[in-house]
């Protein structure tokens, strides 16, 4: 800030400094220096550096009556008779003034030539001197002003150029994610509207109006099944209402994969897409990733990018982008044991062994202590082979390969099994 006030204070006064009539001449003789100078009609006199007044400066030269002593030809004067160079062989200077030199000196300073004397800087007038300083200042302030612009310039100018493609590419995906959008609320709009089963939501309507995209559902009221698992709720859910629920979900993908009017797959199981009645009777929602499947008999499978959520993925989908409805059968088996053991798929609080569940349980089942994976928070006793059952039907879904999981409507058929037998035990209980 000082700075820039500097070169502000400088650049206003040059034009004063050029316009001032400011003029010293001065001559060197031996080592007598004598001088006069003239700035905007102040003139000064010196004499070997000493400042004379003017009577003094022309009693030097014999000059008895003051005002004959009088210079012309300098910038800044208007008076006549004295010669610009200010010779001192012009004037008889007095001995006892001690102003000449031996003659010696006097003869080798006569012998300068004219050349030799325009050339010694000593003598060059003061218009000239000042015009170089004048030529100096103005040189240091563009020194100091012009990088001090080009800096501020720079950065403006490389922001520019640095925001553009940022510019044009936050567009790009702005638009791609609301074209997305778009395309997911279009096709859960079309699905819902083609469903119609007491464990799936129900559609009422929509609204798609500008960038107001609005489904219209049932209510559920009760909440998400893993609010429940993590008793969100208030109440622990027994064994019978998990059992229950499993049954419900099930049913609701048997349909969307061989009742519906077309095959549907979901591609995002999970326990908070699960809702729950107040009687408890369970309800798959959210189809924002669902698709068509195959159309033609013959296609086994369709292409597309990996939709879902991590931990409830089928493997072979993430590896191939080959969707088909086993893709839903695996997600229901991480689900299942989700429901039985309470815990998430991905547990990072827990020990290293125990993180991922479907390994944590794989290897409690190999070595039989399907006891100790049930969720510690259900009160109740479960028997051992119900629940033997129920972890090897959800190992079975979540196998690696497709090949190896069954169809929705055999899980649904192996669930049924399941419940007769732990009705028979409840009763026999």
């Amino acid at each position: 800030m000082a700075m820039n006030a500097l070169i502000l204070l400088l650049l206003v006064q040059f034009p004063i400094i050029l316009a001032s009539r400011f003029a010293i001449h001065s001559k060197v003789r031996g080592s007598d220096h004598i001088a006069y100078s003239n700035f905007n009609g102040h003139e000064l006199f010196y004499i070997n550096g000493e400042l004379k007044d003017k009577e003094s400066f022309c009693k030097a030269f014999h000059f008895l009556d003051v005002n004959a002593c009088i210079f012309e030809n300098y910038l800044g004067s208007s008076s006549s008779g004295l010669d610009p160079d200010l010779s001192l062989a012009d004037f008889p200077l007095k001995r006892e003034r001690n102003l000449l030199q031996k003659e010696g000196r006097e003869e080798s300073t006569s012998q300068d030539t004219p050349k030799e004397k325009k050339d010694d800087p000593e003598t060059l007038s003061t218009p000239y001197k000042a015009g170089f300083a004048v030529a100096g200042i103005v040189v240091m302030c563009c020194g100091f002003l012009c990088p001090c612009l080009y800096k501020k310039r720079k950065p403006a100018t490389s922001t520019v150029v640095e925001e553009d493609p940022n510019s044009r590419e936050s567009k790009m995906i702005l638009s791609e994610y609301f074209v997305n959008l778009q395309t997911e609320f279009s096709s859960e709009v079309e699905l819902l509207a083609k469903i119609d089963h007491r464990n799936l939501v129900k559609l009422l309507g929509y609204v798609d109006k500008g960038d107001e995209r609005l489904i219209i559902t049932e209510y559920v009221p009760n909440g998400t099944l893993r609010e429940h698992l993590d008793v969100l709720h208030g109440k622990i859910l027994d064994f019978n209402q998990r059992l229950e629920i499993s049954i419900d979900v099930a049913h609701g993908l048997t349909y969307l994969h061989l009742y519906a009017e077309k095959q549907i797959i979901h591609r995002d199981v999970k326990s908070s897409n699960i809702l729950l009645t107040e009687s408890m009777r369970a309800k798959v929602a959210d189809f924002g990733f669902a698709r068509m499947g195959p159309v033609d008999s013959d296609q086994t499978h369709i292409s597309t990018k990996v939709k879902g959520t991590m931990g409830y993925l089928d493997p072979e989908y993430m590896k191939t982008y080959q969707l088909t409805p086993k893709s839903d059968v695996y997600s229901f088996g991480i689900l299942l044991l989700e429901i039985l053991t309470g815990r998430r798929p991905v547990e990072m609080k827990k020990p290293a062994d125990e993180r991922v569940t479907l390994r944590w349980v794989f290897r409690k089942y190999e070595e039989g202590n399907v006891v100790d994976m049930a969720d510690p928070l259900m009160e109740e006793v479960v028997d051992a082979e119900i629940l033997s059952k129920m972890f090897a039907l959800a190992i079975q879904c979540a196998a690696p390969v497709r090949t190896e999981r069954p169809d929705m409507k055999v899980v649904v058929e192996q669930l049924w099994g399941i419940r007769a037998d732990y009705l028979k035990g409840v009763r026999k209980g």
